[in-house]
């Protein structure tokens, strides 16, 4: 078993996850109140239909996330588990406890392409868990053993724990490792993301990364208008990512999806009741994406900084940008005027 000293509570089903097999359902008294669920999947690698992503596999070692940011795209897919898309995302996290065993196994198959493999597509690969489950060292082994690229994408320094391996991989595989940082305002960071690890490490993850020759970018996403989206909260993301030498530099307007759409307007009744009547005009009549033009307002102050600073400025989103749209959705680089009052 990988845990010490934990607490068994009970054993349950849950549907959706490999044959439904909880191995034990523990909590944790450091964990801040949150249940651990260890189940036994059936795969490790899943397939992404149509690649409108960028990428055609992924690998979640867990289910749910404790960061408990309110905007999170993924809190729809606890549903699946019959569980709810609110506290029981940030406090019931299913742990895949055989993801390694299993990607090594599928990995070796005469199958396997070698194509893109994305980390933090359903849930942050370094959350607060990973440093008790350690699964990514396993998880980065068995990519590079099997030569194939990885791009990651998280909100937790913790990834520096593994620089090593990354270094190591960088010298003979695509791979880049990324940090979601949308704001810098502690104010509106302590209210979206209040799990999260610092935004100022994160950066620091970004500098130490590009140091040690790997790629690593800034994903500035959801940019929330009224919230984080105004110029001098993001130009200051913008300037520590140029200081970093960050190779990516991304932001995508919050799309509310929904189970999403739900958690995030309770969010915004509870507490910012200021915001309500704009938000429920930008997502009138259930609309899950801003208007274009309201897109364009939302990432005004990214002007000229939307896109990869290696690549052309085509209208392929990055992986990143997919990660934060869940494939749709707002164009990075759109402008627009400036003129909204700051109201966090």
């Amino acid at each position: 078993m990988r845990w010490d000293e934990q607490r068994v509570e009970n054993d349950m089903r849950l549907p959706g996850v490999g044959d439904g097999t909880v191995v034990r359902t523990f909590d944790a008294p450091e964990a801040m109140g949150v249940n651990f669920h260890e189940v036994r999947a059936r795969s490790a690698l899943n397939h992404v239909p149509g690649g409108r992503y960028g990428f055609n596999w992924t690998v979640n070692s867990f289910r749910g996330c404790s960061h408990a940011c309110v905007y999170c795209f993924a809190r729809r897919t606890h549903t699946f588990l019959d569980l709810d898309a609110g506290r029981d995302f940030e406090r019931e996290i299913v742990v895949k406890v055989n993801v390694p065993e299993l990607l090594r196994a599928e990995l070796a198959r005469p199958s396997w392409k070698r194509e893109l493999v994305a980390l933090g597509t359903n849930t942050d690969p370094y959350q607060w868990v990973e440093s008790r489950y350690r699964f990514m060292p396993e998880i980065l082994a068995a990519l590079e053993e099997a030569e194939t690229p990885v791009s990651v994408l998280t909100k937790s320094p913790l990834l520096l724990r593994d620089i090593e391996i990354y270094e190591r991989m960088a010298k003979h595989l695509p791979i880049s490792v990324n940090l979601s940082v949308p704001t810098l305002d502690e104010d509106a960071w302590r209210a979206t993301e209040p799990h999260t690890p610092s935004p100022a490490a994160r950066l620091d993850a970004v500098a130490e990364l590009r140091r040690r020759g790997i790629d690593s970018g800034v994903l500035i996403a959801p940019l929330m208008p009224g919230i984080n989206d105004e110029p001098e909260q993001v130009q200051p993301i913008v300037d520590r990512a140029k200081e970093a030498g960050a190779t990516f530099l991304g932001g995508v307007a919050l799309h509310l999806r929904d189970e999403v759409r739900d958690v995030f307007f309770a969010w915004l009744e509870a507490k910012r009741p200021d915001l309500l009547p704009r938000y429920e005009q930008l997502y009138a009549n259930g609309r899950a994406y801003m208007r274009p033009d309201d897109r364009k307002q939302a990432a005004r102050a990214l002007r000229g900084w939307g896109r990869s600073n290696r690549r052309s400025r085509s209208q392929t989103p990055t992986p990143e940008e997919a990660l934060a749209t869940a494939g749709g959705g707002g164009s990075p680089a759109a402008t627009g005027p400036a003129g909204q009052e700051r109201l966090f």
